[in-house]
C-alpha cells in the first residue's frame, strides 16, 4: 500500500484538473467544428425569375355616367329597371310633358307672330324706299321704315330661338341613356319631383363591356418600372399583361392590360395611380366592385437568393460571403419586389460566388465554414 504525503497528493489534484480542462477544451472545439459544418452553401448564378404582386383594386366601368334631369317636373314613368342592359338612346324615365308642351305651342305661336310682323315692316320699308325716290316722303321716314324692318327681322330671330329651347326642353322631359350599358340604383320612382339643381342622380349607366380597374404603386415601385424600361410611357407600352383577383379570391379568367399610369404622386400617400383595363363579355364584373391586381416582375439574367441568406440592417441587405473557409459579410442591392422566399440581387455579388444560405442572422464575421 502506497501512501502519499500532502505535497504528492496536491500534485496528483493538480494533473487530474488539468487533463478534465483539457478533455472539456477539445469537446468544446468538436463542437464549435460540427456547428460550422452545419451551415448551407450555395453558389450563385445567373437565372431568370418571374415574381407576382398583388395590389387592392378597385372596378369601374369604362363609361360611368350619372343620369340627372335637365329639366323640372315630376316622373311620370320609369321605362327601364336596376341591371337592365340598355342601347344609346333608349328612353329611361319620362318628365311631365305638359307645361313643355304648351310652351312649345306657345313658341310657334310667337315665330308665326313675328314672321308676319316682318312682312309687313318689309312691305312698309320696300313701299318708302320707291317714294324716297320720287321725293314723296322724307329721308327720316325711309329710315324710320327701314329700323323697324330690321327690328322685326331680330324679333323673328328671337322668336325662333325660344321655339329651339321649348322644342329642346320637351326632349328633355324624355330622359335617355347616353350609351350602351347597364342601368343603376333607381332611387327615384314615379311621382317624384325632380330638378337639374338636385345632388342625386335619377340612376347611373355602366357601359361594362370593357372595365377599368384602378390600383396604386408606390412612388419606388414606380422609380424601379422606369429604369428598367426607360422612361413610364415605355414601361406602360412593354409591361406584360396582369390578372385580376376577384374579392372571393379566385383569378378572372381573362387578363388585362395596364392603359395608363399617372404622372402625378399622391402627396399623402405617396403613391401613384394606374389604370387597368379588363374585358367583360361575360358581365361578371361590375363597377364599384373590388379586388386585386396580380402584376409579374420579370427579371432576366439575374443572381437569386433565398431571404433567409440575409440580414436586414436597416434599409441595406448583407450576406456572408465564403471566403477561404471563413464566413466575410457583404452589402448587397436588392429589386424593391419579392415573392417574400427570394430576392433578386441587383449588386453586391458576382456569378461563381459562394454565400451562406440559411442562418445568416446566427453567423459572424470569420467563422470557420466548411
Amino acid at each position: 500500500m502506497i501512501k502519499l504525503n500532502g505535497k504528492s497528493l496536491q500534485l496528483m489534484m493538480v494533473i487530474s484538473c488539468t487533463m478534465w480542462m483539457t478533455s472539456c477544451q477539445q469537446k468544446g472545439q468538436d463542437a464549435a467544428v460540427n456547428q460550422s459544418s452545419s451551415y448551407s452553401i450555395m453558389k450563385v448564378t445567373p437565372q431568370d425569375k418571374e415574381f407576382s404582386t398583388d395590389y387592392s383594386a378597385t372596378i369601374r366601368g369604362r363609361y360611368d355616367a350619372s343620369i340627372l334631369p335637365q329639366v323640372s317636373g315630376t316622373i311620370q314613368r320609369v321605362m327601364v329597371n336596376e341591371g337592365q342592359r340598355v342601347r344609346k338612346g333608349q328612353s329611361l324615365f319620362i318628365i311631365d310633358q305638359v307645361p313643355y308642351r304648351a310652351a312649345l305651342n306657345t313658341a310657334e305661336a310667337n315665330v308665326k307672330v313675328a314672321q308676319a310682323a316682318l312682312a309687313t315692316a318689309e312691305l312698309s320699308y320696300n313701299s318708302n324706299k320707291e317714294l324716297y325716290a320720287q321725293k314723296v316722303v322724307s329721308q327720316y321716314t325711309l329710315q324710320t321704315a327701314e329700323n323697324q324692318y330690321l327690328t322685326a327681322k331680330a324679333q323673328l330671330a328671337q322668336a325662333e330661338a325660344q321655339l329651339i329651347n321649348a322644342k329642346n326642353s320637351l326632349a328633355y322631359t324624355e330622359v335617355k341613356s347616353p350609351s350602351d350599358g347597364v342601368v343603376g340604383a333607381l332611387p327615384m320612382r314615379e311621382g317624384t319631383l325632380v330638378s337639374p339643381s338636385m345632388g342625386v342622380a335619377l340612376t347611373t349607366i355602366s357601359d361594362n363591356k370593357e372595365m377599368y380597374v384602378y390600383f396604386s404603386m408606390t412612388e419606388n415601385q414606380l422609380l424601379a418600372l422606369t429604369r428598367q424600361f426607360g422612361s413610364m410611357d415605355e414601361a406602360v407600352k412593354n409591361m406584360p399583361p396582369v390578372q385580376l383577383k376577384l374579392n372571393d379570391g379566385t383569378l378572372y379568367d381573362h387578363s388585362g392590360k395596364i392603359e395608363s399610369i399617372s404622372g402625378v404622386i399622391d402627396r399623402q400617400t405617396g403613391s401613384i395611380s394606374v389604370r387597368a383595363v379588363f374585358p367583360n363579355e361575360g358581365g361578371i364584373l361590375h363597377s364599384g366592385a373590388n379586388g386585386a391586381v396580380v402584376m409579374p416582375s420579370t427579371y432576366k439574367n439575374v443572381i437569386v437568393i433565398p431571404q433567409s441568406a440575409t440580414v436586414q440592417l436597416q434599409d441595406k441587405y448583407l450576406v456572408y460571403k465564403v471566403v477561404d473557409g471563413k464566413a466575410a459579410s457583404a452589402i448587397v442591392t436588392v429589386a424593391p419586389t419579392n415573392d417574400g422566399r427570394e430576392f433578386v440581387v441587383t449588386s453586391g455579388l458576382q456569378p461563381g460566388e459562394e454565400i451562406i444560405a440559411k442562418g445568416a442572422g446566427l453567423v459572424r464575421e470569420g467563422t470557420q465554414v466548411k
